[in-house]
């Protein structure tokens, strides 16, 4: 892709943030429903600009409360995942300073947690369980960090206890787990191989700065979302947080 049509791209990218960016922070700030969906467009436009293609596989969470439980590759899995249906992200709290990025954490009212105070997980488990109840979709990346993409991480189950602080409140039923695989398997058409993993995966130390370029030239990637049955939250936090792991990797298999 030539310098000029990446640029066109990029503006073409930066106009609609300037519609999108005030309308998503007015809906938050008055309560708008549209501040469910504005960031699905966003997230849609930027995939189709640059090039990357979701397949969707199952049915996304319903209406009871679902605490989605998903594996983490690269930054690339939020729009990715924001893409396929309204929902919000629990993220460390060091992204919340970041440039744009951290910007664009908030307008998808993403949960932060700082790590190093004790207190924070309790803390959290409560603000889930506030929005789960309300009926919104929450994804944990049970993995903890990202990884290279060639092995699924055993998941943590720490923060599925805001599934068993949910379960608290009078008017909740039923709260569930949902599978969720994010799968990379094509890059410019071809087969993704162990060789390619390092264009499309980010973790460890390794700079974003380089993996944002390399997206911006707009090699295009098949990405696929699995979402695999809920698992009915019976208060067991290992146990359910185990189970989903296992279907994530079968569903990691399978792609």
């Amino acid at each position: 892709m030539t310098k000029i049509v990446v640029f066109l791209k990029l503006l073409v990218l930066a106009l609609c943030s300037l519609v999108l960016v005030p309308l998503q922070l007015l809906a938050m700030r008055f309560g708008w429903n549209i501040v469910h969906h504005l960031p699905v467009l966003f997230h849609r436009i930027l995939l189709k600009l640059f090039h990357v293609r979701v397949i969707e596989k199952g049915t996304p969470p319903g209406d009871a409360p679902t605490l989605v439980v998903a594996n983490h590759v690269s930054w690339l899995d939020i729009p990715v995942i924001g893409s396929v249906h309204p929902l919000s992200f629990i993220a460390k709290s060091e992204i919340e300073g970041w440039p744009v990025v951290g910007l664009l954490a908030k307008l998808q009212r993403s949960v932060f947690i700082d790590r190093q105070r004790r207190r924070a997980t309790a803390e959290v488990n409560d603000a889930l369980a506030h929005r789960l109840v309300k009926g919104e979709v929450i994804v944990l990346f049970a993995e903890g960090t990202t990884s290279d993409g060639n092995r699924l991480l055993p998941f943590r189950s720490s923060l599925v206890g805001a599934a068993q602080t949910t379960l608290m409140h009078d008017s909740v039923e039923q709260v569930f787990l949902q599978p969720l695989a994010i799968s990379y398997t094509r890059r410019n058409g071809l087969p993704i191989t162990r060789r390619d993993r390092p264009f499309i995966a980010w973790y460890g130390d390794m700079d974003l700065a380089p993996h944002l370029a390399l997206f911006v030239e707009g090699h295009a990637i098949d990405v696929v979302v699995t979402w695999g049955e809920p698992i009915p939250f019976n208060g067991k936090r290992k146990e359910a947080t185990l189970a989903a792991e296992r279907a994530v990797r079968r569903a990691l298999k399978a792609a």
